[in-house]
């Protein structure tokens, strides 16, 4: 292979143009947005009217307060940190700036499929709900499975909690709708669909509670300090504008070329399993285990072969460690290590996918042959 195929979109997204360019003409922005000249009146325009397009990718309605934080790490942690609830509500598969935003959140259970359990979320409100806030995230970073989160926020509302959802996966991948899905809090991550890495959003509604984590000049309405990343701002606000259109067009493309990956992964290897397969996903997202071969070893494999994917499970001191994701859904651990995720994007055709599936058959011919050596 003469170029590397990219197929990590759930990592990072290749930077679009459009949104290199606003990040370049930004960046010959002299003024601080907090300055009353001219020049400062300038750059906080620019910041000003990036809010528009952000509100657009997830359909906040008009009048709904975008944060500009310095990523999706951040914005989670402002909303559940910064909303005023002591008690944090989480399903068993968040990502871990949810799971780590504090010691003592409580992990509401999911099935096989990765889908949250929600009469154990009501179950789990009880009397203290009018304390507590719920996060769900919209799509997972690794299994690209879909939560009932218009569900989720009914049940948490009725009980008297607040909502909070991590969107940052599913940003720039399907279309959002901020009101019809009910949440009270949504953090976004730029890099994900386009956009330059280092900035990100919380979106939430007009009055909702909310306290700085970052104290400073006022800036962001007194809620996150410190001088705006202009240019970050201005790449998001282009890849947001940009990604309308990728939603509209790919969609349908990729999770063609993603089924049609997983039909020739099957073809080939009956024993391979798709996780989450029988869930609502991300049209761009496979889960996929390969029978007896480690992750990284195909990490490795693939790597070579120029095309670029993830592990599904982490390395830490030589040891292969389960996935906490993997594990809430009851995922074996010899199976969770022999998994890798695949995500695909607006730059990737059915070649790709072609050669994915045959580098994927030379991995594991490698290793049936190393076996039975």
């Amino acid at each position: 292979m003469n170029q590397m195929i990219y197929m990590d979109y759930n990592a990072t997204a290749p930077v679009l143009p459009a949104a290199k360019k606003a990040v370049m003409d930004a960046l010959d922005l002299v003024g601080n947005p907090s300055s009353v000249h001219k020049l400062g009146r300038q750059a906080h325009r620019l910041v000003e009217d990036s809010r528009n397009a952000v509100m657009a990718l997830v359909g906040a309605p008009e009048g709904s307060r975008i944060i500009f934080t310095s990523g999706g790490t951040e914005a989670n942690a402002l909303s559940l940190l910064g909303c005023g609830r002591t008690r944090i509500i989480a399903s068993a598969v968040e990502h871990p700036a949810v799971r780590s935003v504090n010691k003592k959140v409580e992990f509401i259970a999911v099935d096989e499929n990765g889908v949250i359990d929600l009469s154990k979320l009501e179950a789990a409100l009880g009397n203290d709900a009018d304390n507590t806030i719920v996060s769900v995230m919209l799509a997972n970073n690794e299994t690209g499975i879909i939560q009932p989160l218009r569900e989720i926020t009914k049940i948490a509302h009725k009980a008297g909690a607040l909502v909070h959802s991590d969107v940052v996966q599913a940003a720039g991948k399907i279309e959002i709708d901020f009101a019809d899905l009910g949440v009270d809090y949504m953090s976004i991550s730029a890099h994900k669909f386009g956009g330059p890495k280092g900035i990100g959003a919380l979106i939430t509604k007009a009055g909702n509670p909310l306290k700085a984590l970052v104290s400073g000049g006022g800036q962001e309405k007194g809620l996150r300090g410190g001088t705006e990343n202009v240019s970050g701002i201005a790449g998001m606000a282009a890849a947001a504008n940009a990604s309308l259109d990728i939603i509209k067009n790919e969609a349908d493309r990729l999770a063609a070329l993603r089924d049609n990956l997983e039909k020739q992964i099957r073809e080939i290897e009956p024993a391979a399993r798709v996780i989450g397969a029988g869930a609502k996903r991300l049209p761009n997202t496979s889960f996929i285990v390969m029978p007896g071969v480690l992750a990284e070893t195909q990490i490795a494999g693939f790597d070579l072969a120029g095309i670029c994917v993830s592990a599904g499970s982490a390395c830490a001191s030589g040891k292969i460690k389960q996935s906490p994701v993997l594990a809430a859904m009851n995922v074996a651990e010899d199976e969770g290590a022999s998994g890798i995720r695949v995500s695909l994007g607006h730059n990737n055709t059915q070649d790709d996918v072609n050669g994915f599936v045959a580098v994927w058959d030379e991995i594991r011919t490698r290793a049936i042959n190393a076996n039975a050596a």
